[in-house]
């Protein structure tokens, strides 16, 4: 499933090719994705002009002329193009015809995107994005931030980093390669970065560094073909550690249905 790198870099090409445009006609080539689409989609995104696009975690924000907000999440397969003549696919489920002749074109072949549009003024309410936590490339998102999210935790490091109520947008890739450069178990207990008392501790210093450095580098990656070395843990079970003097091997176990990649050498 795409990480906020990956929604990210789709939102900047679709920024490009559809800010400050009118959506002229909006085609439904099926009634529903991951669920039904709401009632009037269409006519509600029809002549309204697109203000800005916003990222939320792993979801994408179209502001509209209108003051509502269309949603849009990529599920696990769901993909853009952007073509002059929107050539059909059998899994274009979604058609955007705009003012400037532009084809936008939402392909999903599993079907686990989700569209839903929200009245304006409710956005922070809707049901997907009211419980989010904090965005890991704010400002705002620091030490004293993640402790606070992590303080009580019984559950693993990694598991917790993986709750969209404790950092949205980040996923199983990019949670396993920043508690890497943390030099972070996996399998420790989320609550030990903080103190009893939720102040944070070096560990969440570490990690709050690593999730922006890493989500940082992978964003600019975004512009460039991926290479097998573009990753420290992930992906790399039984190959030597990346980090210089370690000696470690990388290990992969299981945590909550996912994969986890670590060196059990240098992480603690």
């Amino acid at each position: 499933m795409p990480e906020l790198p990956e929604v990210e870099a789709v939102r900047r090409r679709l920024e490009r090719a559809m800010r400050g445009t009118t959506i002229a006609r909006v085609l439904l080539r099926r009634a529903n994705l991951r669920r039904p689409f709401p009632e009037g989609f269409a006519s509600r995104l029809e002549r309204q002009t697109i203000r800005s696009l916003r990222r939320r975690g792993k979801y994408l924000l179209l502001d509209l002329s209108s003051g509502d907000v269309l949603l849009i999440h990529l599920g696990m397969s769901g993909s853009f193009r952007i073509d002059e003549d929107g050539s059909p696919d059998a899994h274009d489920h979604v058609v955007f015809q705009l003012s400037n002749g532009s084809v936008v074109t939402f392909n999903d072949p599993r079907r686990f995107g989700l569209m839903d549009v929200i009245e304006a003024g409710w956005g922070s309410e809707h049901r997907a994005l009211r419980s989010m936590g904090a965005e890991p490339l704010d400002a705002s998102f620091d030490a004293v931030t993640l402790a606070r999210a992590c303080a009580n935790r019984r559950t693993a490091l990694k598991v917790a980093l993986l709750d969209q109520r404790v950092v949205a947008g980040l996923g199983n890739i990019y949670a396993s390669e920043a508690l890497h450069r943390a030099g972070l178990s996996p399998r420790r207990r989320a609550s030990t970065i903080a103190t009893t008392g939720g102040r944070p501790r070096p560990a969440a210093f570490r990690l709050t560094s690593a999730i922006k450095a890493v989500l940082r580098s992978a964003i600019a990656r975004q512009e460039r073909p991926y290479r097998s070395g573009d990753f420290r843990v992930y992906d790399r079970d039984g190959e030597k550690c990346s980090r210089p003097g370690c000696g470690g091997t990388v290990r992969r176990i299981q945590q909550a249905g996912r994969s986890t990649f670590f060196c059990p050498k240098c992480q603690r």
